[in-house]
């Protein structure tokens, strides 16, 4: 099998299924080409994609300044460890914390690794900044959360998927309800020893949940007020995904961590980071953190052509512009039929609520319906599609695909 030069999807999935690990339930679609807003199946049908790899083809797939970018740095260095210094890092380093306005960056490669860096970077801060004991700093969290499956992020995640039989978890995080104020100001009151708030934005992988307008903002002031960093995972909401360069963008608000992943890549490459100022970011001393890959030239390299890219093409006003178009169509639609009870999101990052329960399969079949009509999307949370195209989609495109949604679900009404 291994020497076939070309498979069929069933052999692809066979091969997996036979020699993977079985830690993802994929839509039965073997992808073998992508290009801007597009994949092709190994059997060559033409799909709009409209997951997007999570948000990290925010630019669209093999976009030929990225790719370019990634090939020639590739053909004159690739790793050097950060043993050494290379010519490239510096120069990407300023060019994020210019775009975004910080001191410092820190490279890593995953958005995972992104996260377990900031909860080490608020832990020092908090022991050598802020005085809490050694050992007792705590992190407030919301319910809900997905920042990764690592040992200790499933650590503070209430997902029995993530979680099951992983323990022991690890110790040092608070968490309390998502978009709930009171219980934030509650928990910031009664406890001296709190570090930090690490929150996302909008909850992706939750099933796009987007907090009430103000909320962000509020609790920016709140953690200000108690001397608490406010860290914000944009590793999904940012570079452009809801309409602004940042998502806590929306309401003004300048995160004191700020956690980048996904996108900040294009989709072509492992690239994440996080951006605070020298007051924070200097507890990180040499040898007290640090990652093989992370910031190597091919990461840098890739990273500056896939930020000029979002803001040469005008990525995040397009994602504004026809996410409100793609929420307006539905709303239309949604009144007509009982299979859909509600759109919501932000930007290029919606979802749909299918009127069933989250244990049923109706979204699943919706989704293997959609991918029969020319669209990829997945469920999540048993009960939601999540719908998350490319940002280089243009207007005719996004009715094209208003139109495949709409009679796919049209199909289920029958």
């Amino acid at each position: 099998m291994a020497v076939l030069e070309h498979l069929t999807s069933q052999q692809a999935i066979d091969l997996e299924n036979k020699h993977g690990a079985h830690n993802y339930h994929p839509l039965p679609v073997v992808l073998s080409r992508g290009e801007g807003v597009y994949v092709w199946d190994v059997e060559g049908k033409k799909y709009y994609d409209f997951l997007s790899a999570y948000s990290a083809v925010n630019q669209g797939h093999c976009h030929p300044k990225i790719v370019g970018a990634m090939v020639d740095q590739s053909k004159t260095l690739t790793l050097t460890s950060r043993a050494f210094y290379n010519d490239k890092l510096g120069a990407y380093e300023e060019y994020v914390t210019s775009l975004f306005g910080f001191d410092k960056l820190l490279p890593m490669n995953t958005g995972a690794e992104a996260v377990e860096t900031a909860v080490k970077i608020c832990r020092r801060w908090a022991y050598q900044k802020k005085g809490i004991p050694e050992n007792q700093a705590k992190i407030v969290v919301c319910e809900n959360n997905f920042h990764g499956r690592t040992t200790t992020i499933i650590s503070f995640s209430n997902d029995p998927v993530a979680r099951n039989d992983y323990g022991p978890f690890t110790d040092g995080f608070i968490k309390i309800e998502y978009d709930n104020l009171q219980a934030l100001e509650q928990v910031l009151e009664t406890n001296k020893d709190i570090a930090g708030f690490l929150v996302e934005p909008i909850q992706g992988e939750a099933g796009v949940y987007v907090p009430t307008e103000g909320y962000l903002r509020a609790a920016r002031e709140l953690c200000a007020k108690h001397n608490v960093l406010f860290i914000a995972d944009e590793v999904q909401t940012g570079i452009a995904r809801t309409g602004r360069m940042l998502a806590v963008d929306h309401e003004n608000v300048k995160p004191d961590v700020l956690v980048l992943g996904k996108a900040l890549s294009g989709g072509a490459y492992p690239v994440s980071a996080v951006l605070a100022n020298d007051e924070i970011m200097d507890v990180i001393t040499p040898g007290s953190h640090g990652s093989t890959f992370g910031g190597n030239p091919v990461a840098a390299a890739v990273g500056i052509a896939a930020l000029e890219v979002v803001q040469e093409e005008q990525l995040a006003e397009n994602a504004m512009e026809l996410g409100i178009l793609f929420r307006e169509e539905l709303n239309k639609f949604i009144p007509t039929c009982d299979l859909v009870t509600k759109v919501r999101g932000k930007g290029l990052l919606n979802a749909i609520l299918i009127n069933d329960t989250e244990d049923s399969d109706t979204a699943w079949n919706i989704c293997l319906a959609l991918r029969d009509n020319g669209l990829l999307a997945k469920p999540t949370h048993g009960n939601i599609i999540r719908f998350a195209p490319p940002l280089v989609m243009n207007q005719e495109q996004l009715m094209d695909c208003v139109s495949i949604i709409i009679k796919t679900l049209q199909e289920f009404e029958k």
